[in-house]
């Protein structure tokens, strides 16, 4: 009776121990294992190897949006724009905003890529657009056939202050647009994202 006793909690023993290595082994396979305590499936963190895989594969779909960031191709499709301001009446001010804005049209052209630019002329800056006192006037006709980026800006405001000062129409170049007030202009371009610079 004894033995027979001794072999029936050897038995236990054994079927304990294939059950608590088959919970184990269930816990490292799918991340949970029933315990007899409560009855209830607890769940346990993946092995340090197995969060090291799940962590790379997650890093691969970033590697590729910024590969795409950095992809030439996707960088053509942008759309530059650059304001230049122009508020002082004088010709080397007026001719190093016609520079920069050849310079950068070129640039973005050689690099296949869009780009527009508008000079804002207000204040005594508006000589830069005026028919009968401007002195690129040469400049920018040549710019409209050559460098259709480029795009010039005349203020209205300005404009009918010279008019009532100087008691007479004053005219604008054929190949600049009056807007109604060249600083709104620029704030209102500033406001979409376009970057601005004053030579």
């Amino acid at each position: 009776m004894i033995k027979f006793h001794d072999v029936a909690k050897a038995a236990a023993m054994g079927a304990i121990a294939v059950l608590v290595s088959a919970s184990f082994a269930a816990a490292q396979q799918g991340g949970k294992y029933w315990t007899p305590a409560d009855g209830q499936p607890v769940v346990h963190r993946a092995s340090p190897a197995r969060h090291h895989i799940a962590k790379r594969t997650t890093r691969t779909p970033t590697r590729s949006a910024l590969a795409r960031m950095d992809d030439p191709a996707a960088t053509k499709k942008k759309e530059h724009h650059l304001i230049l301001q122009v508020n002082t009446n004088d010709p080397a001010a007026m001719n190093l905003a016609l520079n920069n804005a050849t310079n950068v049209a070129q640039y973005y052209k050689d690099s296949g890529e869009r780009v527009k630019i508008e000079v804002v002329t207000f204040g005594p800056g508006l000589n830069m657009l005026r028919e009968d006192t401007s002195p690129v006037k040469a400049r920018i006709e040549e710019m409209a056939l050559s460098t259709p980026e480029v795009s010039f800006k005349a203020c209205g405001n300005t404009q009918e202050k010279m008019q009532k000062a100087e008691n007479k129409n004053i005219p604008i170049v054929r190949q600049a647009e009056v807007v109604k007030s060249g600083v709104v202009r620029v704030m209102e371009l500033q406001e979409m994202g376009w970057t601005y610079v004053k030579p």
